[in-house]
Order: C-alpha cells, then sequence, then structure tokens
C-alpha cells in the first residue's frame, strides 16, 4: 500500500488516513513519496497519485557520494525502536547496467546511474536503490533486489512530475518500509536536492541522532535497518523519518519534521 512518508508519527497517520494493508500478518508499507519539498524549512512531500504509481522493490547505486552513512545503533521512545544499521555499500557498475536494463527495458541505455547502493539488510523484495538519470535532467529510481531491478512509478519518471519552484529545496522520490525478517524492517529512501545543498542527513522518530545519506548527481538516497523495542502489532507504521539539508558552511536549508505540511493543522 502507497502513502507520502510519515510525519509526526499518529498526527500524520491521521491526516492521510490510509491504514496498513497486512497480507501475512505482518506490515509493508511503500512510502511513495513523491512531491516537491517547497521553501527551506517549508516545504513537505505528498500522498502519490495511486493512477501514476506501480508496485514494487528498490533498487542501489555505485556512485561515490560526499556523505556516506555509517552505522549506529540509535533508539527512540516513539514506538520503541531501534536503528541498527544505516550502513550503504555502492553496487558495482556490471550490477548496477543489469538492475536499469531489467527496471527500465529498452529505455535503460538513455539512463546514467549517480547513487547505487544496497541497504544494510534486505527485505524479501528489496536490498537496494538505484538512482538514475537521462539528458533531460529527468530522474528515476530503480529498487533493486541482487541484479533486477524495478520502478514503483508508472512510467518511471512519474518522479520527476513534482516540479521545481523558487526556493524549494528538496524534492522526494520513493520511499517503502518493508518486513525483513523476525523483528527487522527495512527503511529506505531517495530523493533530489537543489544545488546548494552539501549535505542530507535522515533522522528516525523522536530521535535527533542524523544518519548522513549518500549524495551524487543532484540525487540522495538512505537505508537503514529498523528493531522494533517490542513485537510490532498489525498496523505497526513504525517511526516516522525526517530529512534534513544543509549548505557548505553547516547551515540547516530544510529540517523535514519542523514542515507546516506535517501537522495536524494542515
Amino acid at each position: 500500500m502507497k502513502i507520502g512518508p510519515q510525519g509526526n508519527g499518529a498526527s500524520l497517520r491521521r491526516r492521510w488516513g490510509v491504514p496498513l494493508g497486512v497480507a501475512t500478518g505482518v506490515t509493508a508499507v511503500s512510502l511513495a513519496a513523491v512531491v516537491v519539498l517547497g521553501e527551506t524549512g517549508n516545504a513537505g512531500p505528498g500522498v502519490a497519485d495511486p493512477a501514476h504509481s506501480g508496485g514494487g522493490a528498490s533498487a542501489a547505486t555505485a556512485a561515490p557520494s560526499p556523505s556516506a552513512p555509517t552505522s549506529s545503533g540509535g533508539t527512540s521512545s516513539e514506538a520503541g525502536f531501534t536503528i541498527t544499521d544505516a550502513t550503504t555499500t555502492p553496487i558495482d557498475a556490471a550490477t548496477v547496467t543489469r538492475i536499469l536494463s531489467s527496471c527500465l527495458g529498452p529505455d535503460a541505455s538513455r539512463y546514467d546511474p549517480v547513487v547505487a547502493v544496497r541497504t544494510p539488510l534486505a527485505s524479501p523484495d528489496s536490498d537496494g536503490v538505484v538512482v538514475a538519470v537521462d539528458s533531460a535532467d529527468q530522474y528515476v529510481q530503480c529498487q533493486s533486489k541482487g541484479d533486477k531491478g524495478i520502478s514503483l512509478d508508472s512510467p518511471p519518471t512519474f518522479i520527476n512530475d513534482r516540479l521545481w519552484g523558487t526556493g524549494r529545496v528538496v524534492e522526494y522520490f520513493d520511499s517503502v518500509m518493508e518486513p525483513a525478517g523476525r523483528g527487522k524492517y527495512l527503511m529506505l529512501g531517495a530523493g533530489h536536492y537543489a544545488s546548494g545543498v552539501a549535505k542530507i542527513t535522515v533522522s528516525f522518530g523522536d530521535d535527533p541522532k542524523e544518519y548522513p545519506a549518500r549524495m551524487a548527481g543532484g540525487a540522495f538516497v538512505y537505508g537503514a535497518a529498523l528493531s522494533p523495542g517490542t513485537p510490532p502489532g498489525p498496523r505497526y507504521m513504525g517511526p516516522s523519518p525526517y530529512v534534513h539539508a544543509y549548505d557548505a558552511s553547516g547551515k540547516k536549508l530544510y529540517d523535514q519534521a519542523e514542515d507546516p505540511k506535517f501537522t495536524d493543522g494542515q
């Protein structure tokens, strides 16, 4: 089931009003966060149009990035979770080519990968994400499983339909939360950032710890392994991911946790 990225815990879930689909007794959330973020500290993602969104897994990119995630074990009282690992690793060029080919078919030759990584753990459907771009600056995101890829969007370039405007800093592509074994969940996401952004980080829930995202070619991706503190119920949605953007001097340009679109009043 596709919903927008979670906002302030239960408040955003009430806003979207989208229950989790539980086919096997565990939660599988596909967060098709496909909206442009607005001005600095003032923008946020919204719900994907179901008519334009397909189903699928996630993929990864092999390009180097200025800020590579590192392992950590942050905890939070929100739903009592632990981020056990936020390390992503590059995917080799040959595998990236196969992922894009299976994801995009004959159109794959038009795209150059900019970020491609494996996530710190794998779900039954996903183990990484690849973001690629063509000569018209149209991005695609392919979720990977092994050397196969699939886009959550139809067409894959649908993520570009959230057009940029003056002062916009971040655009969200697709993000997912998927069960990855007993008591384990995979969280991954991607997006596009403005030229003035030098660093993207992601925090989860009410834990202030920020984990660096992989960045290259105007795109960012993140992946994290999450373990709930207690056995989750059938409607477990996990903590909310929050994107943060900084310029080269370290000044914060955007904080999704302060985005008014993620409050009850919006």
